[in-house]
């Protein structure tokens, strides 16, 4: 109890320093370990910067970065104001590209140079990020680090500690998959177990096109103790993620992946024959008089309107406002059962989203009540709900009822 009291008060001394320290823009850092932040860290990142941390531990080493704290403005592809970290100080591959605060677990380079970059647009919202890097020993197993870039023709990934015992807490590994160009990927699950979610917001494995993190190319995101279906790539690289948070764990994972001819069906699950799902003509996502002057009455029932709607969600309305003939909603998630091209923002474990009610009294809402939304999403991943979309109160009571949505084949 003792060690675990002064380990608290050291972190809070740690932290303390760290807030009167003000950070530049940029640099070259070299060292066995140290710290980096945005510039002007804690206050508000300035506006039109681009910084640049170029990070060198010793030869033979890798670097092991972790953000400690990560605040910019948040946009679900990360347009505005991002972080870029690049394992190599030129040409080297994107570990991925971070903004909102949802902090990544840590991110390992392949040699012993990372590079850092923070870009910013005319307009900041918010203090930046904070993140601590360290040497390691390439390719450690233990109870930390994993992952690498898997070349072979076919080939074996799992958890660290698999299957002596549960994986640690706090870990984030990462998989490149490179096949030769005429070829894609297959993956599969021999042994899945990864703490369950449903949203998969705390511990989950990401799989990627292409070879970084990158939500437009994300193929899907699994947690729970089924064994995802088998994943192939649309090219020839894939991006596998595993991350955990720092409270419950699990057994784990061990995957398997091979090489296939491209001419091999690319597609996330292997094909099926399934009847052709009903077709309607397309609702606009503009408002229009004409539109709202169609009666309101609502048709139908979920199953009947699962596979036309793009984003299938549960939610609380948190705020409802009145825009010319149209209702702006923030949405507080319950539960998703089809994101489709919704838009959704995470601060910690709470996720939100948009949703415009094209016709403000049709479907008819109430801020603080709880919903089931069913809509299409416009370009900019806004979910919109039109008279003829599905929207009913929704009670806990239903909630096995739409959990067999998730099961729905379309």
């Amino acid at each position: 109890c003792i060690l675990l009291l002064w380990s608290i008060i050291f972190m809070y001394l740690f932290f303390f320093l760290l807030s009167r320290q003000t950070f530049p823009c940029g640099g070259n850092i070299t060292g066995q370990s140290g710290v980096i932040g945005s510039q002007g860290y804690p206050g508000v990142y300035p506006p039109n910067t681009k910084c640049v941390w170029r990070i060198t531990v010793p030869e033979g080493k890798v670097v092991v970065l972790s953000f400690r704290l990560l605040d910019l403005e948040s946009d679900n592809l990360c347009r505005y104001d991002y972080v870029d970290v690049y394992s190599g100080h030129a040409n080297g591959q994107r570990l991925g590209r971070f903004c909102g605060t949802f902090r990544p677990g840590a991110l390992v380079s392949t040699s012993n140079k990372m590079l850092v970059q923070m870009v910013s647009d005319a307009n900041t919202a918010g203090s930046g990020f904070l993140a601590v890097y360290s040497a390691a020993n390439p390719n450690e197993r233990g109870d930390q680090y994993c992952g690498g870039r898997l070349m072979k023709p076919s080939g074996t990934f799992k958890t660290p500690n698999w299957p002596e015992k549960d994986y640690p807490a706090g870990v984030t590994c990462s998989w490149h998959i490179v096949a030769p160009k005429n070829q894609i990927i297959e993956v599969k699950f021999e042994k899945f177990d990864v703490e369950r979610d449903n949203y998969c917001r705390y511990d989950y494995v990401a799989i990627f096109n292409g070879g970084e993190i990158n939500d437009a190319k994300r193929i899907g995101k699994y947690c729970g103790d089924s064994p995802p279906a088998p994943v192939f790539s649309e090219g020839n690289q894939l991006f596998i993620q595993f991350l955990s948070d720092l409270s419950l764990t699990a057994d784990g994972f061990i995957g398997h992946y091979k090489f296939r001819p491209k001419k091999f069906p690319s597609t996330t699950v292997p094909p099926t024959t399934t009847a052709p799902p009903t077709t309607t003509r397309p609702i606009p996502l503009k408002y229009s008089a004409a539109l709202c002057q169609q009666k309101c009455k609502r048709k139908g029932t979920p199953e009947s309107h699962y596979c036309s709607s793009n984003f299938v969600i549960t939610g609380t309305v948190i705020t409802a406002v009145t825009r010319g003939g149209s209702m702006y909603a923030t949405i507080s998630i319950i539960n998703v059962y089809k994101e489709g091209n919704l838009a959704i923002q995470q601060a910690g474990k709470t996720m939100s989203t948009k949703i415009v009610i094209l016709c403000k009294k049709c479907p008819y809402i109430r801020r603080g009540l709880n919903y089931i939304f069913m809509g299409q999403a416009d370009e900019e991943g806004r979910g919109m709900i039109a008279p003829q979309h599905f929207i009913m109160a929704f009670k806990s009571k239903n909630q096995r009822a739409f959990n067999m949505l998730k099961n729905k084949r379309c």
